[in-house]
């Protein structure tokens, strides 16, 4: 049987928003959200908190996550990656439950809206075995690359992805593109422990809707969420 871990990074020293991890969403913390999505997903054989903050681990225990380790202060920075912060959980989870795993999820606490479906899928299209990662992502709607441009020198405007010229065509018929969500990724151990890549060269894309993948990342992305929390934005409208 495959062994899987899922980790949940959730440091305590968000800048953007202070204590984002722990705001109220729905009357509930950000963090249990996630939390909740991923003890739903069959087939992972841990989920586990990974912070340095006391509360947060509190509420980790309190929406069904036992933290068997607090994350070193050095791993808690605004600069850390996020590779030796997942590194150090399998590390500590290995050796806790003395048996290695064969798949890794890193699952963002700051992307409440993703569905424990989309996790679940990821982590299957993993086990098929012909790729290294798999992951989440949505199509993008707006602000299309080649729509994107650069200023060089004081003023002179150039295409950010050079195509030839100015595309001016309708997005509905420019090629479409695709961004992570931030919501999950799936990746082989090797991938993780052995390669130092969250996400390996051979990766594959598990499409969810946009919706599902909106990130927090500003107070104004916040107040979109909370108005589809409190069903005052149809998501069946949105792409």
């Amino acid at each position: 049987m495959p062994r899987t871990i899922a980790v949940i990074p959730a440091r305590g020293g968000s800048k953007g928003i202070p204590r984002k991890n722990l705001i109220d969403l729905g009357g509930k913390p950000l963090i249990a959200h996630m939390i909740g999505h991923a003890l739903q997903v069959e087939g992972i054989t841990d989920v586990i908190v990974s912070t340095e903050d006391e509360e947060i681990a509190d509420v980790a225990r309190q929406y069904g996550v036992q933290p068997p380790f607090m994350r070193p202060k050095k791993l808690a920075g605004d600069n850390v990656l996020s590779l030796p912060v997942v590194q150090h959980a399998v590390e500590q989870m290995e050796a806790i439950t003395a048996a290695p795993y064969s798949h890794i999820l890193v699952l963002q606490a700051t992307v409440p809206l993703c569905r424990p479906r989309d996790i679940a899928a990821c982590l299957e299209r993993l086990e098929k075995g012909d790729c290294d990662s798999v992951v989440s992502v949505k199509k993008i709607a707006n602000h299309h690359p080649f729509r994107l441009k650069r200023i060089i020198g004081e003023d002179v405007l150039i295409n950010y992805v050079d195509q030839g010229g100015d595309d001016l065509r309708p997005r509905q018929v420019l090629p479409p593109v695709y961004k992570r969500t931030g919501a999950a990724y799936a990746s082989t151990r090797e991938t993780v422990m052995t390669h130092n890549q969250i996400v390996g060269e051979n990766a594959r894309a598990v499409i969810v809707p946009e919706y599902t993948g909106l990130d927090i990342d500003s107070e104004l992305d916040l107040a979109l969420v909370r108005l589809i929390f409190d069903g005052k934005v149809d998501v069946h409208l949105l792409p």
